[in-house]
């Protein structure tokens, strides 16, 4: 037979974290979100010369 394990009664964490803290992971999470945006751009423009490409082949 297997561990028997108890469940425990989920428990709230409360963190403390300096203003100047919250800030640099904002300054962060806002420079990650550029840089997605930067990626996902290029990622499309790829897929619309590859699309491109593809449709000159087919007509040739």
């Amino acid at each position: 037979m297997g561990t028997v394990i108890v469940a425990n009664i989920p428990q709230t964490l409360y963190v403390t974290i300096r203003r100047d803290e919250l800030n640099e992971l904002k300054d962060q999470h806002a420079e990650l979100k550029h840089e997605v945006a930067r990626l996902s751009a290029l990622l499309a423009e790829a897929q619309r010369k590859v699309l491109g490409y593809q449709a000159q082949a087919q007509i040739a």
